[in-house]
């Protein structure tokens, strides 16, 4: 027997008082993940996600003319901070190694604070509306191409960091579709721990395509297989 619906989320906290502009946006974007999550893009109404939020329509159509721009909008938004939370903790790392581990962390820790806004943006990528299918691949290539940046091995392409990069990506996105399906029973830092051994596991084994593979052997290749601080090598 299929699940009962979702309830459609009441109003959100002191909607009704007046906002900044970009502080209204925010609350409106946040208002209408949990209505289509709640819901579907085809079944959510303008009107629904107005009455969530404690405003009048014409409020809401001042931000977004339409609730397909408002759709959109959700999930770029949704996207890039998923992209911006996984770049800043990769960004401090100070190894190769921990780039992979807090990646991860970052990663899980983001759908495990937002299941609903992560469920839109992997939803959306299998939906036959183009523009939404297309944010969705949009947000893929944006972690590949980050990925891709992060891949350091002497000797390999651009388009070879790249497929890498969609490898992991693609493993990231199959973990957390499987976790969300399974209730996320497993605490997110275990998983992203169990996702990051796996990744790192594999990109140890990668080789380049210099001149001298064998003469240089997988345990000289620096930010691979080097999982210390580059700063606190002997000299």
């Amino acid at each position: 027997m299929a699940p009962p619906p979702t309830p459609l989320p009441t109003s959100i906290p002191n909607p009704a008082g007046r906002l900044p502009a970009a502080e209204r946006r925010r609350q409106l974007l946040d208002v209408a993940v949990e209505v289509f999550a709640a819901s579907s893009f085809t079944r959510a109404s303008m009107n629904d996600i107005a009455e969530a939020a404690g405003v009048t329509k014409p409020v809401l159509y001042r931000h977004f003319p339409s609730k397909r721009a408002l759709f959109l909008e959700v999930l770029a938004d949704v996207g890039s901070r998923l992209r911006g939370a996984v770049a800043d903790a990769t960004s401090a790392a100070g190894t190769p190694r921990a780039q992979v581990e807090r990646g991860f962390h970052a990663l899980f820790r983001f759908v495990a604070e937002e299941p609903q806004a992560f469920s839109l943006l992997l939803r959306s990528s299998r939906w036959s509306i183009d523009e939404f299918a297309g944010e969705a691949h949009r947000f893929e290539r944006d972690m590949a191409e980050l990925v891709s940046s992060l891949i350091e091995v002497p000797g390999m392409d651009l388009d070879h960091r790249r497929q890498l990069a969609y490898g992991i990506v693609g493993m990231a996105d199959a973990a957390a579709r499987v976790w969300l399906r399974d209730g996320m029973a497993v605490p997110p830092a275990e998983l992203a721990d169990r996702m990051a051994e796996l990744a790192w596991a594999g990109l140890r084994g990668v080789q380049g395509h210099d001149d001298e593979p064998e003469r240089r052997g997988p345990a000289s290749r620096p930010g691979i297989d080097d999982d210390t601080d580059p700063q606190e090598a002997p000299s």
